[in-house]
């Protein structure tokens, strides 16, 4: 048996972490009793996890576990191996990243100092000098996170380079942070920043419009797309804006989030923008309300009292419209999304979307087909360009979408716009 079993889940969820190898340090926090899961959730994105335990923290997880959880031999104590150096010296096979997690107050201060007597503390001791990123993240007592000496200690660090990741403040405790920020902090500090330097303007949601201060007209628009696209162009290292309407999906951080209820304070929004700053993609997602109510009531509608109610409906002005005429060189990318339509015609109209707004790329779905309708995290999309070529991606993950739609709109910006990091 060449392959452990427990690896056959390596890049079932992405492959965002593809040919990285990671050393997870564990020390001896009670949160230990997570580091299998999050061990196999950077797997499941595409990672060769190793792990590192101190001597206490195998007292509150077996290394067993952690062997069986990532596939590979677990480092308890430093012999004749060199193991430290196996994992963090200065050559070629040396692991991407060092993750301590979760770390006591006493590791970081360790680690502050210098000091390397335990396996963790040497590995990262060693890490420092071979210039390997390292990510630590805090799980004690609130008392402890708020020593002062552990504050400064944590400043120190982060001069050093060293990036921390907070910990959720519940019950007295300074908890290990979510599942969910571990793995995309981890993504984001691996990823090639192929957009630095681009400065990107995302609208994102569905807009609603009232009928009266509880009543509206929306649509099941999500934002799901929008915020997987925001969330790989931060990645990616773009400095993003996002504004969102209703979405159900939280935004990610590191993103500048304007929110808004209606298709006008969207429109509105988008204007001030692209007046007020030089972006240099714009990236319209958003499933704006086309129409609204002519009248618009101040007061809840009696139901019991109403035997019938007609609402005319106005359209409302398309904000992608106006996005070429206020910021003539910026790269606009719109959506179409339509419905129980041919490929064929689908290509059709997302073209004639392209050619009455200027865009340079249009994003096509049909929601009416199974798993690319509202609320879901797949899609099929077809990317139409300015010369009518079709990228046709089938039913994927939307932020494996989001990955294709940014390589594509690298290729097309390259050599248009002021110079870019696309390395």
């Amino acid at each position: 048996m060449n392959i452990h079993p427990s690896k056959d889940i390596i890049g079932k969820k992405g492959e965002e972490l593809k040919g990285k190898k990671i050393a997870l340090c564990i020390t001896s926090s009670i949160s230990a009793s997570e580091c299998p899961k999050i061990a196999r959730e950077l797997m499941r994105h595409g990672a060769e996890v190793y792990t590192i335990m101190s001597e206490k923290a195998q007292e509150i997880i077996h290394p067993n576990l952690m062997e069986w959880a990532t596939g590979n031999p677990v480092v308890t104590k430093l012999t004749g191996k060199i193991e430290h150096i196996a994992l963090a010296g200065m050559h070629e096979n040396k692991v991407d990243l060092i993750l301590v997690c979760p770390s006591t107050a006493n590791t970081i201060s360790k680690i502050a100092y210098g000091i390397a007597d335990t396996p963790v503390t040497t590995v990262v001791s060693t890490a420092f000098g071979s210039k390997i990123p390292i990510i630590i993240v805090p799980a004690m007592h609130e008392s402890l996170y708020d020593h002062p000496i552990l504050i400064e200690n944590i400043k120190k660090l982060e001069s050093l380079g060293v990036e921390f990741i907070n910990p959720r403040m519940e019950e007295g405790k300074a908890k290990i942070a979510s599942l969910e920020d571990i793995v995309e902090t981890v993504i984001r500090k691996l990823s090639i920043k192929s957009m630095k330097g681009i400065k990107l303007l995302i609208t994102a949601g569905p807009t609603l419009e009232y009928i009266d201060p509880i009543r509206v007209i929306t649509n099941k628009g999500s934002g799901k797309m929008g915020i997987a696209i925001a969330n790989e162009a931060l990645r990616r290292g773009a400095d993003v804006t996002l504004i969102y309407g209703h979405g159900i999906v939280a935004p990610p951080q590191g993103a500048r989030v304007i929110s808004v209820e209606t298709t006008e304070e969207m429109y509105n929004e988008v204007v001030s923008e692209l007046k007020d700053k030089n972006y240099d993609v714009l990236i319209a997602t958003s499933a704006v309300t086309d129409f609204a109510p002519e009248k618009k009531y101040d007061y809840k509608l009696p139901s019991r009292e109403i035997n019938e109610l007609v609402i005319k409906l106005k359209p409302l002005p398309k904000i992608i419209d106006e996005v070429k005429e206020l910021s003539p060189k910026i790269f606009l990318v719109a959506f179409k999304a339509d419905y129980k339509l041919s490929d064929e015609k689908l290509i059709d109209r997302a073209y004639e979307l392209l050619k009455a707004s200027n865009a340079g790329l249009v994003v096509a779905n049909d929601v009416s087909r199974k798993g690319s309708g509202f609320g879901v995290d797949t899609n099929e999309v077809f990317i139409v360009d300015k010369a009518r070529n079709v990228t046709h991606i089938p039913l994927s993950p939307k932020q494996l979408i989001a990955s294709k739609l940014l390589d594509t709109i690298l290729k097309s910006i390259k050599g248009k716009h002021r110079s870019f990091d696309l390395s």
